[in-house]
C-alpha cells in the first residue's frame, strides 16, 4: 500500500506541476468534477450514454483522467459493462494502468461519487474548461508569431481566423427536440400560408410563376443560383433584393465579392429607376431623366438591405457578420454574390474542390443555425460550351463548377438560362429575345420546373412577363402636375426644385 500511495503521490505531482502556464496563470480546470464524472461512469450502467457527445479524451484536463475516459469509451463502444473491474482490466490492455495510479486511484474515483446526478451538468463544465484551454492555446501561439517579424501579418491573421472555426466547428452542437414543438411550428407555418392567401410559406422572391413552384424561399435552405458568365446571375439576384428589400420591406443582407458597393447600388439604381446603366455610370441623364431618378431612388432611402462588398469574404467572417445583421438588423434573408470567391483561409485542403465542399457545406450549416434561407450564386463550368444542339446549352447539374458537393448541400438548385446569349431566338415556337428561362433543377422540398422571366438587359433587371412597365417615363404619381409630355425628351422643362440630384443643385435630403 505504501508504494502505491507512493505512485499516487508522484502521478499528482507531474500533474500539478503543468497547471501553471509560463506567465504563472492557472489553466482552466476543474479536476473535482473531472474525477466525480469519471466516478459516475463506473458506478452507472447508463452513463456514458448522457455525457458522450458532450465530453472526448482531450476534454479532460488530468493525463490520468483522459486514460481512464479513453478506456471507458472504448469499453463502451465494444458493448462491454463499464465498472471497477473492467476498467481496470481495458487500462492494463492499454499498457497504462500503473501510469494513471494504479487500482488505487480507480477506486477512489469509484468512491468519489454516490450517484450520477447532475453529471450532464458537470460535464458541459468540463468542456467549458475545455474550450477555454484550446482558445489560450491557440492565442498564445499566435501572440508569440506575432511578435516575430518574419512573419507575414495577414497569413497570420487567416492562420488565426482558421483555427477559431475550427473550434466553433468543433464545438456547434444541439440537443434532439420532442416532436411537439416542432408539430406546432410546422401548424403555425401552415396558417400563415393560409393567411397570406397567395400560398406562399417562405420569402416572395416577387417572381409569380417561381413562387408557385417555391412556394417563396424558406427558412434553413440553402439555394445555389447558378450559370455562366454573362448570363445576369447579378442582375437576378439584384432584382430579387430589390423585391424583397425595397418592395416587400424584409430585411436582407448581399455579400458582394466581386463588385464594389458603389457600383452594385449603381446597378440596383438603374434597376428601380429604369435608366440605362450605361446613363448611371456616366452621368449623362436628360432632364426627365433626372426627375425620374429624384422620385423613384425615393424608394431606395431606407430600404433595409444591408451590403458587405469585403473581398475573399472567408466563411468565418462571412458567419460573424451574418449572426451580428441577423440579432442588430432582424435580417430574413442572405445573397452571397458568388461562392467560388470565397475562401476557407486558415484550414489545409489537399484541392479547391475539396475547400469549396467545406464552404458549400458551412453555408449550409449557417443557413440552419440561423434558420433563415441563404442564397448563394455560383459559376458553371465549361460543359455547357462545348455541347452542340439548342438543347445542349441547358445548364445541368453536373456543371456545376468545382464541386459536386455543392449539388449535394443544396436544397435548391436554380439555373439561369438566356437562349438569345447562344442566338437562339426561337425555340419550341416560343420567342427568346428578351426572355430568360429560371430552371429549377433540384428542388429538396417540392417540385421542379422552369420559368420564363423577362429580362431587360439595359437595366440589369428581371421582372415578370405580365408586368406593365413603362419605360422612360416617370410613373403616373409622380407626372402630376408636370403635364403629359414627360416622357417626350426634348419637350420637357422640369423645375430646378424637382431635379435635386440634377447638376448645379446641392439640396439633397438624406
Amino acid at each position: 500500500m505504501p508504494v502505491k500511495q507512493n505512485t499516487l503521490r508522484k502521478t499528482r505531482a507531474s500533474s500539478n506541476s503543468k497547471k501553471m502556464d509560463e506567465f504563472g496563470h492557472l489553466q482552466p480546470q476543474a479536476i473535482n468534477l473531472e474525477q466525480a464524472v469519471l466516478g459516475a461512469l463506473m458506478i452507472e450502467k447508463d452513463a456514458y450514454s448522457m455525457v458522450s457527445e458532450i465530453l472526448r479524451p482531450e476534454s479532460f484536463y488530468d493525463h490520468r483522467n483522459q486514460l481512464i475516459f479513453k478506456a471507458i469509451q472504448r469499453l463502451n463502444i465494444e458493448q462491454r459493462p463499464v465498472d471497477l473491474l473492467t476498467v481496470q482490466e481495458q487500462l492494463k490492455k492499454d499498457g497504462c494502468l500503473d501510469e494513471v495510479g494504479g487500482p488505487f486511484y480507480i477506486t477512489q474515483l469509484s468512491g468519489m461519487v454516490a450517484s450520477t446526478a447532475h453529471l450532464e451538468y458537470h460535464a458541459r463544465i468540463i468542456a467549458q474548461k475545455h474550450l477555454a484551454r484550446e482558445l489560450i492555446s491557440y492565442t498564445s501561439g499566435i501572440q508569440s508569431k506575432a511578435f516575430d517579424e518574419t512573419q507575414d501579418v495577414d497569413e497570420l491573421m487567416q492562420e488565426a481566423e482558421g483555427k477559431l472555426f475550427e473550434i466553433s466547428q468543433q464545438n456547434m452542437k444541439k440537443d434532439y427536440t420532442q416532436i411537439d414543438s416542432v408539430v406546432k411550428e410546422a401548424y403555425q407555418m401552415l396558417k400563415n400560408a393560409a393567411a397570406s392567401g397567395d400560398g406562399l410559406s417562405g420569402i416572395s422572391s416577387g417572381f409569380t410563376q417561381l413562387d408557385n413552384i417555391t412556394s417563396g424561399w424558406q427558412n434553413s435552405d440553402l439555394i445555389i443560383l447558378a450559370a455562366r458568365p454573362a448570363m445576369g446571375k447579378t442582375a437576378f439576384a439584384l432584382s430579387m433584393a430589390k423585391n424583397i428589400a425595397v418592395d416587400q420591406k424584409i430585411p436582407l443582407a448581399f455579400f458582394s465579392l466581386e463588385m464594389s458597393n458603389v457600383q452594385l447600388v449603381n446597378r440596383l439604381i438603374s434597376n428601380v429607376c429604369e435608366i440605362s446603366s450605361e446613363k448611371i455610370r456616366s452621368g449623362q441623364l436628360a432632364p426627365f431623366e433626372w426627375g425620374q431618378l429624384d422620385y423613384k431612388l425615393n424608394e431606395l432611402i431606407g430600404a433595409p438591405l444591408y451590403i458587405d462588398d469585403t473581398p475573399s469574404l472567408s466563411v468565418f467572417e462571412l458567419r460573424t457578420k451574418a449572426r451580428r445583421l441577423v440579432r442588430e438588423h432582424h435580417v430574413k434573408a442572405i445573397m452571397i454574390d458568388y461562392l467560388q470567391l470565397m475562401n476557407a483561409s486558415g484550414m489545409s485542403f489537399g484541392s479547391r474542390q475539396e475547400e469549396v465542399s467545406t464552404i458549400s457545406r458551412s453555408l449550409k450549416g449557417l443557413a440552419k443555425e440561423l434558420n433563415i434561407p441563404i442564397l448563394a450564386l455560383s459559376q458553371l463550368n465549361r460543359g455547357v460550351e462545348s455541347r452542340e444542339g439548342n438543347e445542349g446549352k441547358r445548364p445541368q447539374l453536373s456543371d456545376l463548377r468545382e464541386s459536386g458537393a455543392i449539388e449535394q448541400d443544396a436544397d435548391m438548385v436554380v439555373f439561369i438560362h438566356r437562349p438569345e446569349y447562344y442566338r437562339i431566338l426561337q425555340l419550341d415556337g416560343v420567342d427568346y429575345r428578351g426572355k430568360a428561362e429560371i430552371i429549377i433543377a433540384k428542388h429538396r422540398n417540392g417540385a421542379v420546373g422552369d420559368v420564363v422571366l423577362t429580362f431587360k438587359k439595359e437595366f440589369t433587371r428581371f421582372q415578370n412577363p405580365e408586368d406593365d412597365v413603362f419605360e422612360g417615363k416617370v410613373t403616373s404619381g409622380a407626372s402630376e402636375g408636370i403635364g403629359a409630355s414627360l416622357g417626350q425628351e426634348e419637350s420637357v422643362d422640369l423645375p430646378r426644385d424637382f431635379m435635386p440630384f440634377a447638376p448645379g443643385n446641392e439640396n439633397i435630403a438624406f
